[in-house]
């Protein structure tokens, strides 16, 4: 019974410490695609017809991509200053909107592709 309890808990440990939610085995960028999907993609998403896409192509003229998803400059912590703070037309968001976790998923999902 002990051996099955420690294999249980070190499961637990492991995929935590992994970035696997133990529910569902996502990692959190996956469950970050899910938020950005939920909050992010109505105005940030690929192609026209998105305001905050192409707001930032016309600010960044070709040097970065406007949609935050082809973005390789993106860290978590200016993730979570842009969601919390808002900018320019931007909104901010409560944590009562987006939880804390849900905004360190988003910031990995974000991040992933992070170059820097």
């Amino acid at each position: 019974m002990m051996k099955k309890l420690f294999g249980v808990c070190t499961a637990l440990v492991t995929a935590l410490a992994s970035g696997q939610a133990w529910a569902g085995g996502q990692t959190e960028a996956e469950r970050g695609l899910a938020v950005f999907q939920e909050w992010c993609v109505s105005c940030h998403g690929i192609g026209p017809g998105h305001p905050g896409t192409q707001a930032l192509d016309h600010r960044y003229q070709g040097a970065l991509a406007g949609a935050l998803e082809q973005r390789t400059d993106l860290s978590p912590e200016i993730v979570k200053a842009f969601v919390r703070n808002g900018i320019s037309v931007m909104p901010f968001f409560r944590k009562t909107e987006i939880s804390d976790a849900e905004l360190d998923a988003l910031g990995a999902y974000l991040a992933r592709n992070d170059q820097r």
